[in-house]
């Protein structure tokens, strides 16, 4: 089992907007990956976008300057 480690998540209300954004994060070299909702949480599509809290500022920029929707975004332990 890994250990546990501070993410930041974003969180969708469709799985159109979860693609998008894991096309636009992709494309500006945000790391990071698609996973289910930890049961912390829920979502309208049950997807999350999850990467390194250190990337953070970078996927806020990201969903401003390209306008990317999404539901909500946490700072969570998994």
């Amino acid at each position: 089992m890994r250990p546990k480690e501070l993410c930041f998540l974003v969180a969708f209300h469709t799985t159109t907007e979860a693609l998008a954004l894991e096309d636009a994060a992709r494309a500006a070299g945000v790391s990071g990956r698609l996973i289910p909702i930890p049961t912390q949480i829920t979502a309208g599509c049950g997807l999350a976008w999850r990467m390194p809290i250190s990337e953070k500022e970078s996927m806020l920029r990201l969903l401003l300057e390209c306008r990317l929707r999404y539901e909500d975004v946490y700072e969570l332990t998994i």
